[in-house]
């Protein structure tokens, strides 16, 4: 308001700056008119001061050439004396040819206090000098007539008048610009302040009530147009003002609303969560905050369609409605596939975890899509009030960290926040910037895990697998730093290193007449490299490993990122003969039809099914299922983590073709490896003997 008021005060008047303008141009144009004149006129004075010494010369020609023929000097003071009746003359010479003067006469010139004004444009003094010659005998001279003329005389005229020119042209100027500033105060300047003072009495929330006056005189010309429609204007904007104000009420409210599923939004969550804060406060209460994250939710979208991922969403969305009531609970969508649950009143952390848990299964129940029937898992972060934080963003800054860091640990469903988290996050930055330096360093090498033959009892082939010895934390776990090294981007150095060495030793162990395939894992980053193939190939050339003896082996989330691309690159790997294994089959969100577009000559069950073989009955029949399914595509099957012979005996009578695990053998270095191979195959022949 006080802006407005400000606004319409004319801190410098219009007439003000017209007049400044009027008088400037018409001073300006008068100053130029008046030089004009004024050079003009001096140029014409110069002309008269010409042409007033011609008329004199000829006037005294006669005289003075008649005096200096018959060297008469009386007659030649008479004619210079007679020249000094002129004002502007102040020399008169007559000299014959030999330069002797035969009379003369001389007077200073005049001593004007505008003198050096008129000098610097006139001139002191000009000279004219003439020869003297007879009528009747032109061709021969007889002397010189010199004629010195004083400017000064003519240049104080022509000073006055251009001092009059000047001066009457300000005048004019003068007279002309408050002339015009009055005129255009009368017509224009007034009666707009009077429409000024009119509309400061109008009020912006009802505009209409106080409608411009048409200033007298003006009813019909321009201004009495612009009042009008100004009117018309504020007549407008009043009508409309109530459906804006409605309007905006519907905005507000949609911009607290997630438009898919309906729930509050992040901003509007943050304000009720700091309404809570403070009700918490006041009653010493405590509450939970849990962040929910639906996991890999990025490959349902890119398999089935983002029209089944809204859905999956809002099924979700409603779930949680359905569940937990607004008396104790709040929920709201922080984007993407993550959703926000408060528990307003907490009894203790064991509360929090049985909330936790039922969250787990209401996101995890399979949701009908179509043809599709999705079965997902969540991870989820809690954050405690008070214990943890007191402020609403950092309350929830705390629970969405937790969750990311629960996310890196497949095997943790929820997670509660602690003091130590930012010690972690610290951790995770060093073990990065660790990671960048670990092959300059050193502290990586390579591990050779066998694999065997289940029907032939013979080493075929190994898994590399990387190894990082820290100097200060020592052995540091694959699970531990594989995640970081994939999200910071190290991991494709780290795998151009492990493709490198690992072609290296099949390369010694062929020169040694041990013709092992070795299997190489290849990292989702990796694949997205646009020079993987590239990589690989030369990699493989250098070092003249047989393309049927490098085994690529890919997750199924690696290819799900971007079915089109992973497909030909790994097509393109295959035709140069590179075999391709899909790795921890079973794990991910794999079809049958995405798997058949694949050039994959292998699956690998993975462990955590393998593991409880025999003993749980439902990774019993998926593994079962895995082995049939490899059977009907022409895949072969490969088992890890075989741990005992009870495994090794089951998965070779169910038709698993490879195994490897500690039954047979622990990773080993590449010389305790080679010593395991000979000692395993004669072991075989001693027992078939």
């Amino acid at each position: 308001m006080i802006r407005t008021k400000k606004s319409l005060e004319a801190e410098k008047h219009l007439g003000h700056r017209i007049l400044r303008w009027v008088l400037g141009v018409a001073l300006i144009t008068g100053l130029a008119l008046s030089t004009v004149q004024v050079v003009l006129d001096a140029q014409r004075v110069s002309s008269e001061l010409k042409h007033q010494a011609d008329q004199t010369i000829a006037m005294v020609y006669e005289a003075a050439t008649q005096a200096v023929f018959s060297i008469d000097e009386s007659l030649g003071q008479q004619v210079v004396d007679g020249l000094f009746a002129l004002d502007a003359v102040n020399l008169a010479r007559i000299s014959h040819l030999d330069g002797s003067e035969l009379s003369s006469r001389q007077r200073s010139p005049s001593n004007l206090a505008f003198r050096p004004v008129t000098d610097l444009i006139f001139g002191q003094v000009w000279v004219y000098r003439t020869i003297l010659k007879r009528s009747d005998n032109p061709t021969e001279p007889y002397g010189h007539l010199e004629i010195h003329l004083d400017t000064a005389h003519d240049a104080e005229t022509w000073l006055m008048r251009g001092l009059t020119t000047f001066a009457s042209g300000i005048v004019i100027a003068l007279i002309l610009g408050l002339a015009l500033f009055i005129l255009f105060h009368w017509l224009l300047a007034s009666p707009l302040l009077r429409i000024v003072h009119s509309l400061k009495k109008v009020d912006p929330d009802y505009p209409d009530e106080h409608l411009l006056s048409v200033p007298r005189g003006h009813e019909t010309n321009e201004l009495g147009v612009w009042v009008n429609a100004t009117n018309n204007l504020l007549v407008a904007i009043a009508e409309s003002q109530q459906k804006h104000r409605e309007a905006e009420d519907r905005v507000n409210e949609l911009a607290r609303v997630d438009t898919l599923t309906g729930l509050p939004n992040r901003d509007a969550f943050l304000e009720d969560l700091q309404q809570l804060i403070e009700t918490s406060k006041a009653k010493g209460a405590a509450f939970s905050l849990v962040v929910c994250g639906i996991d890999d939710f990025k490959s349902v979208n890119e398999q089935c369609g983002f029209r089944t991922g809204d859905l999956i969403l809002k099924t979700v969305a409603s779930r949680l409605n359905a569940n937990f009531t607004a008396d104790r609970f709040a929920l709201a969508r922080l984007g993407s596939d993550q959703f926000v649950i408060v528990e307003k009143t907490l009894r203790d952390n064991f509360h929090a975890a049985e909330t936790a848990e039922k969250i787990l299964a209401i996101i995890g129940t399979p949701v009908d899509a179509g043809s599709h029937r999705i079965a997902m898992t969540s991870t989820l972060g809690i954050s405690i009030f008070p214990n943890d934080a007191t402020e609403a963003d950092r309350l929830l800054q705390s629970a969405e960290q937790t969750m990311a860091l629960a996310k890196q640990n497949s095997h943790t469903r929820f997670q509660f926040y602690v003091a130590s988290i930012d010690q972690e996050i610290r951790d995770r930055k060093q073990m990065e910037k660790d990671l960048a330096q670990a092959i300059e360093r050193g502290q990586f090498h390579l591990v050779y895990q066998p694999q065997i033959n289940l029907e032939t009892k013979r080493v075929i082939g190994a898994e590399a697998l990387l190894r990082w010895e820290h100097p200060e934390h020592g052995f540091v776990a694959p699970d531990k730093f594989i995640p970081i090294a994939e999200t910071s981007g190290h991991i494709v150095n780290i795998g151009k290193w492990v493709l490198e060495q690992a072609c290296k030793q099949v390369a010694l162990w062929a020169a040694t007449g041990s013709h092992l395939r070795i299997a190489v894992n290849l990292s989702a980053v990796q694949l997205r490299q646009d020079s993987i193939v590239e990589d690989i190939l030369s990699c493989i050339a250098k070092y003249q490993v047989p393309p049927g003896r490098l085994e690529l082996e890919i997750t199924e989330t690696s290819f799900m990122t971007n079915i089109t691309d992973a497909v030909a690159k790994l097509h393109q790997l295959h035709r140069a003969g590179i075999s391709i294994a899909v790795d921890d089959f079973g794990t991910g969100y794999s079809s049958l039809t995405y798997l058949k577009q694949m050039p994959v000559q292998h699956l690998k069950i993975d462990k955590q099914f393998i593991q409880d073989l025999l003993v749980n009955e439902e990774d019993t029949r998926i593994a079962n299922t895995i082995i049939d399914l490899g059977r009907s595509l022409n895949l072969t099957v490969i088992a890890e983590g075989v741990e005992t012979e009870e495994q090794e005996h089951y998965l070779t009578q169910r038709g698993c073709k490879v195994a490897q695990g500690y039954c047979f053998s622990r990773p080993l270095l590449p010389d305790d490896f080679e010593s395991f191979v000979k000692t395993f195959h004669a072991n075989i022949v001693e027992n078939n003997a």
